[in-house]
């Protein structure tokens, strides 16, 4: 058994990413200690906060007091959930966190399942509760409760669950796949998006590409979700990767389930406030685009605006990395599409050279490579056709047909801003055609 302990200041963002799975149905809230509960018995993110906001207010000067810890069992073990339930209770008395509030979350998206528990290093009184040694006290108790469930030892020598950082593609380095892989699977779970587009967006700051197919196979439809990595320029470079050839999760069926599920949760939990308080600060500071964005940078929140040959921006995309959401300007509200920021960086002085400020550059590659954890790959096996699979394809194609004939594609789902985007593809594909004519004659 492996338990991996790590320390933070941002609550919110920890029982998000945890309660992300949740919605996602891929993880479930097993147990808590001291966490309130809303009238019929269940738990909701307004009643956790609260249920830990005393703790964090007796002391405001420790500078990471939020605990996430995982528990990992060996691959070869499979545990009740009323096993995992007194593991946690035990681990946390023993630790010394057994009268702190605490989540205990069973996480199932692999097939090894494990569970997370989020609390607080500080009690109510203000203590900070003694962290010394934590790692050889946390192995000496993984150990004495391998021994009295009769658990398969583990370590890191033979089993690990390190969190990795996700990084950019880079194609130069090989293994693509494996590369777009990891990211896409990581992406998907961890972000609201409410639309194709926003979540190109997405995957765009990690040099990745998405495109929507669709078509009919053996008198069916189908559609489905291919990716592609991209260079510097966000040109594709080498060959696209089928959805299919990936994960399940990570194809059209799935997206289109998150893109539903975040369009709903975006505007119940009003998760533009957060992107929007920062929004209405740097355009009250700054007209000029390249101090704009480094002021949305450090305060989390990286921008794409997309512009045709003459210069004109015709969308603006706000990835909020404090919230993980993804949000067209022209949702978050009038006051923020893209015409907007067109009309306000006209009126400034360019003092610097966009995207060379190296500060802005170093604040971008931190958010970006933010600890997710990293999924499982799929098994992949070769068709008769030398087509890559998993074995999760003809469930996933099935579902991806289903979809084609029950709803419309994911560009036509929650688009306000695609019309005016399509048409500047248009028009800019016209003048390409029109500079290759010109230069054949």
């Amino acid at each position: 058994m492996v338990a991996k302990i790590s320390t933070g200041s941002n609550l919110f963002g920890t029982l998000l990413y945890n309660n992300q799975k949740v919605e996602n149905d891929v993880a479930k809230i097993l147990h808590s200690n001291k966490v309130m509960q809303d009238k019929n018995g269940e738990h909701n993110m307004f009643l956790c906060n609260q249920s830990f906001a005393p703790f964090l207010a007796a002391n405001q000067k420790t500078e990471n007091p939020i605990v996430h810890i995982s528990i990992n069992p060996h691959p070869d073990d499979v545990l009740a959930d009323e096993q995992f339930q007194e593991i946690a209770d035990e681990y946390m008395q023993k630790m010394g966190f057994g009268e702190q509030p605490y989540l205990v979350f069973k996480h199932e998206d692999l097939e090894r399942k494990h569970i997370h528990i989020v609390t607080v290093n500080v009690d109510e009184a203000g203590h900070k509760i003694d962290d010394y040694n934590n790692f050889h006290r946390s192995k000496k108790i993984t150990t004495e409760l391998e021994e009295k469930y009769k658990l398969h030892p583990a370590d890191k020598l033979n089993y690990s669950e390190e969190v990795p950082r996700l990084k950019k593609v880079d194609y130069e380095t090989g293994n693509v796949k494996k590369q777009i892989s990891n990211n896409v699977k990581a992406l998907i779970q961890s972000y609201r998006f409410s639309s194709l587009n926003e979540y190109k967006a997405l995957l765009s700051l990690y040099n990745i590409g998405v495109e929507e197919v669709s078509g009919e196979a053996r008198n069916k439809p189908y559609r489905g979700l291919v990716y592609s990595a991209l260079d510097s320029e966000g040109n594709k470079v080498g060959s696209p990767i089928k959805s299919s050839s990936i994960a399940r999760s990570v194809g059209h069926a799935a997206l289109a389930k998150r893109v539903a599920s975040s369009v709903k949760l975006i505007k119940e939990k009003q998760l533009t406030g957060h992107t929007k308080e920062v929004l209405d600060m740097a355009i009250k500071n700054y007209s000029n685009r390249p101090s704009f964005e480094k002021e949305l940078l450090q305060n989390g929140v990286s921008v794409l605006f997309r512009q045709n040959e003459e210069g004109r921006i015709y969308g603006a995309t706000f990835i909020d990395h404090e919230t993980r959401t993804v949000l067209n300007g022209s949702k978050i509200g009038k006051d923020y599409s893209a015409n907007v920021f067109h009309n306000l960086f006209q009126t400034s002085v360019e003092d610097e050279p966009l995207r060379t400020n190296i500060e802005t550059e170093n604040r971008q590659e931190i958010l970006l490579e933010m600890p997710i954890e990293k999924p499982e790959d799929a098994p992949e096996k070769q068709d008769e056709k030398g087509m890559y699979t998993s074995e999760n394809t003809g469930r996933q194609q099935s579902e991806d047909n289903a979809s084609m004939s029950m709803s419309p594609s994911l560009l036509e789902q929650h688009g306000t801003d695609y019309e005016a985007e399509a048409f500047a593809r248009k028009k800019e594909a016209e003048a390409k055609r029109r500079k290759r004519r010109e230069r054949r004659m």
